[in-house]
C-alpha cells in the first residue's frame, strides 16, 4: 500500500532540515515515510506556470502545482476564506459569498483532480485534508479512480440549519458521499455532517454509516492531538537553557505571575474577548494590579482578507485602551505580540505561565490547549482555562471549562486558577497529561489510517481515552486519587508513560459537481 496525502498547502522539506516542524507536518512526512507515499498540493506560489513540479525527499514524492491570481482570489481568498471558512465557525454575519469564488473553488478542485488522477496507482490508499478540497473526491470518482478515499475535516462542522446559510450548500455536502472514511474531530461535528447528509440530501444513517445513493460512506471522530513527548522534551530543556524571547520574558516579569494565550490573529479565537476579559478580572480584583500580566502572541494570518484586518485593529485598540486605564509606569497589564515564535520558544513560555488562556469562540480541537498541558513542569503545573466551544474540551474535562462570551466568567477562571492550591493543579494536570499523551499525533494517524484500509478493530478504537466522568460542558473536578494516569517522573527524567434514501440521487461519481452547479 502506497499513501498518498493530499492537502492545500505543501512545504517541501529542504534536505538538510532538522525535525524541526511540529503537528500535522511531521505526523504525516513520518507516515508517508513509513508506508513510501505522495504528498499533493498547492505550492504556496501564485503565478502565470501552473506546470505540476516533482520532488523526491526520501521515500516520499512531493508533487506540487502553483495557483493564478484569480485562483488565489476565488478559490483561496474567496470560496474557502470568506465562505466557507466563517460559516463553518457559526459567523452567518461574516460570510461572504459570490458564484464566481463558488466557481473558482470548485474549478481548482478539478484541477487538482486532473493532475492528481494520472499519478494514483491501483493500490494507493488518499487521505484528503480540510475544508479547502471537500469536492476533491467526487471530482476523483468521476475520473475512474476507485481507490480508497478518505478526508478529515480538521474545522468545526456547523448544524444543517446553519449550514444552509450557504447557498448550493445542499450540493457541496453531496461530494462527501464519494469518501469511503469521513474523520471529524468531536463527536459533536460527526453528528452535525450526518445530519446534514440526511436533512440535504436525503441520505439514510446508522448513527456512523451514511447511504447516498449507491455509496455507503463511515463518517466518525478521531481527535488530533500533539507530540507530547517532544514537546515535553522542549519545555523542559528550556528550563535549562532558555531561548532569547523566554529570558527576556523571565526578565521583564520577574516574580510576577503570567497569563499566556497564543493564537493566530483570527476572530474565530476570541483575542478581544479573551483581552476584556483580562481587563474586567483586573478591575474585579484590583489586589492583583501589579502582580500578574497577560502575554497575548497573535501572529498575523490572511491579512488580505479585510475582517483580519479589522481584528488587528481591533486588537490593538482594546489593549492600548486597558493598558492606559489600568498600568502603572512600571507595570503594562497587557502585552500583544504580533509575530511567529520557534516551538522551542512556546514552549518554554507555556512552561512559565501559571495560567494557559485558551478561549476560542468555536474551534475543531485547539491543540493550544494540548501544548500547553505537555509543557507543565509536574512539580509545579499551571492551570488551563479552555473555552467550551474548542473541540478540545471534549477531551479535557479537568480544566477550567468557560463560556468565551461571558467576559466575567471568564475573569473569575482566571481568578480561581492563579489562587489554585498546588495539590489540586497537580491532580489536575495528571489527569491531562494522561489524556494528551494516549491519543497524541501518532495515536491519531494510526487509527484514521486502520480505519481507511479497514483494519480490524480500529472502528472499535477510534474514539481517544478520556477521564472517568469528566464533562465539558461542566467545570472540571478533582481528579481521584483512583487510577492515577501515569505522568513523566517529577525529576523530569523521562516521560509519562442504514437503508437505502427516499429516492435515487445521481452520486458524485456519476454527476459532475460543476454540472449540478450550472
Amino acid at each position: 500500500m502506497r499513501l498518498v496525502v493530499v492537502s492545500n498547502r505543501v512545504t517541501i522539506p529542504d534536505r538538510h532540515e532538522k525535525a524541526t516542524a511540529g503537528g500535522l507536518a511531521v505526523a504525516l512526512r513520518e507516515a508517508l515515510e513509513r508506508h513510501g507515499g505522495l504528498w499533493f498540493g498547492w505550492s504556496g506560489v501564485v503565478g502565470a506556470a501552473r506546470q505540476l513540479r516533482e520532488t523526491q525527499r526520501g521515500n516520499v514524492t512531493y508533487a506540487v502545482t502553483d495557483l493564478s491570481e484569480a485562483e488565489r482570489e476565488s478559490y483561496y481568498l474567496g470560496f474557502s476564506n470568506r465562505a466557507l471558512w466563517p460559516i463553518m465557525h457559526y459567523r452567518l454575519g461574516l460570510t461572504e459569498f459570490q458564484r464566481s469564488d463558488y466557481m473558482g473553488y470548485l474549478g481548482v478542485n478539478r484541477r487538482f483532480a486532473r493532475e492528481l488522477a494520472g499519478m494514483i496507482r491501483p493500490d494507493d490508499v488518499i487521505w484528503i485534508h480540510d475544508y479547502h478540497l471537500i469536492p476533491l473526491a467526487a471530482e476523483l470518482r468521476r475520473r475512474g479512480v476507485t481507490n480508497r478515499i478518505g478526508y478529515f475535516h480538521h474545522i468545526p462542522w456547523p448544524s444543517a440549519d446553519t449550514l444552509t446559510a450557504l447557498p448550493f450548500s445542499a450540493t457541496l455536502v453531496r461530494t462527501l458521499a464519494a469518501y469511503d472514511l469521513i474523520g471529524m474531530q468531536t463527536q459533536l461535528d460527526t453528528r452535525n455532517l450526518i445530519d446534514c447528509l440526511m436533512t440535504l440530501c436525503g441520505a439514510k444513517s446508522d448513527g456512523r454509516r451514511v447511504r447516498l445513493g449507491a455509496r455507503e460512506t463511515v463518517v466518525q471522530p478521531f481527535p488530533i492531538g500533539i507530540d507530547v513527548e517532544a514537546f515535553r522534551r522542549l519545555a523542559a530543556a528550556s528550563a535549562r537553557q532558555a531561548a532569547t524571547p523566554l529570558r527576556a520574558t523571565r526578565e521583564s516579569l520577574g516574580e510576577r505571575k503570567l497569563v499566556i494565550g497564543v493564537d493566530r490573529l483570527d476572530y474565530s479565537k476570541g483575542i478581544v474577548q479573551r483581552l476584556e476579559a483580562f481587563g474586567q478580572f483586573l478591575r474585579s480584583h484590583p489586589e492583583e494590579r501589579g502582580r500578574v500580566g497577560l502575554l497575548q502572541i497573535a501572529p498575523p494570518s490572511r491579512s488580505d482578507v479585510p475582517e483580519y484586518a479589522e481584528l488587528d485593529r481591533m486588537s490593538d485598540e482594546v489593549a492600548g485602551r486597558l493598558n492606559a486605564q489600568l498600568g502603572e509606569f512600571d507595570w503594562t497589564p497587557i502585552r500583544v505580540v504580533k509575530k511567529a515564535y520557534s516551538r522551542t520558544a512556546l514552549a518554554g513560555l507555556y512552561r512559565r505561565a501559571q495560567v494557559g488562556l485558551v478561549t476560542p469562540m468555536r474551534d475543531g480541537m485547539n491543540l493550544v490547549a494540548k501544548e500547553y498541558i505537555a509543557a507543565q513542569n509536574p512539580v509545579d503545573p499551571g492551570v488551563l482555562v479552555l473555552s467550551r466551544f474548542a473541540g478540545a474540551a471534549q477531551q479535557l474535562g479537568e480544566a477550567l471549562i468557560v463560556n468565551p462570551y461571558d467576559t466575567h466568567e471568564v475573569a473569575e477562571a482566571i481568578r480561581t486558577a492563579l489562587a489554585m492550591p498546588k495539590s489540586e493543579r497537580i491532580r489536575r494536570f495528571e489527569a491531562l497529561y494522561h489524556v494528551i499523551e494516549t491519543s497524541g499525533i501518532h495515536w491519531w494517524t494510526r487509527r484514521y489510517l486502520e480505519a481507511l484500509t479497514d483494519a480490524p478493530a480500529a472502528a472499535e478504537d477510534a474514539e481517544p481515552p478520556r477521564k472517568a466522568g469528566a464533562k465539558a460542558e461542566q467545570p472540571a473536578r478533582r481528579a481521584g486519587a483512583r487510577n492515577r494516569p501515569a505522568v513523566p517522573e517529577r525529576g523530569e527524567a523521562k516521560g509519562a508513560a442504514a437503508g437505502a434514501g427516499r429516492k435515487r440521487v445521481s452520486t458524485p461519481a456519476e454527476t459532475s459537481h460543476l454540472t449540478l452547479v450550472r
